[in-house]
């Protein structure tokens, strides 16, 4: 597994709200465990007391994305690196459940957490990840859904670092939009042309035939 692929766990953090519809999918210990994947003995830590953990640990994250999406790298960077040292992790070498067709294992950088509660491993595995995509990528590669009011974080691995949303719905509603909010300016200009050619019709001196 490639380490910047662990950056996948803020961004899963990070969207269970979304504050410009009030919604907060963060409601309880399931919805914690859930946020692990696959990763059900991790998952097995967690108890109701880390619902209120996440929620400040997401904050956190949110405003990383936030400072990225409006070209304030360094204070991106100063607030990952904050979460990087409040939550450590080691790497370390692990192959013995990915074997080849051979049966030797398949060696694999892995990020191991030494933490007593389910939200320092969950934050320490996030930060970690979002630290090496940050560096692999670039901070511009961190974003905000653009599609109002979404505003869901998304990771921008695209060729020319073009992506503006969250999701492909995101794209077309906003597409749409803009499409319809185009229409309707045309019209509205058609309409004034329109009514500027009446008037000055209407205003321009009689004439003898």
């Amino acid at each position: 597994m490639e380490l910047a692929s662990y950056s996948d766990y803020a961004v899963r953090l990070v969207n269970t709200e979304e504050p410009a519809r009030g919604t907060d999918t963060l409601t309880s210990v399931e919805a914690v465990r859930a946020l692990f994947g696959e990763s059900t003995q991790a998952s097995r830590r967690a108890t109701d007391a880390d619902v209120t953990r996440f929620r400040s640990v997401r904050g956190r994250l949110r405003a990383i994305f936030a400072a990225a999406d409006g070209d304030e790298a360094t204070h991106a960077v100063d607030l990952l690196n904050s979460l990087l040292l409040e939550f450590p992790v080691s790497p370390q070498i692990s192959g013995h459940d990915f074997l080849d067709d051979e049966g030797h294992p398949r060696w694999h950088m892995h990020l191991a957490e030494h933490s007593s509660n389910a939200t320092a491993g969950f934050a320490a595995i996030a930060a970690m990840g979002l630290a090496f995509h940050l560096t692999e990528y670039g901070v511009d590669r961190l974003g905000l859904c653009q599609a109002a009011p979404c505003r869901n974080a998304y990771l921008d691995t695209s060729t020319n670092r073009s992506r503006r949303y969250c999701s492909d719905r995101c794209a077309t509603r906003a597409n749409v939009a803009a499409y319809r909010a185009r229409k309707r300016l045309e019209t509205e200009r058609s309409d004034s042309t329109g009514r500027s050619a009446e008037k000055a019709h209407a205003t321009a001196p009689a004439t003898d035939r």
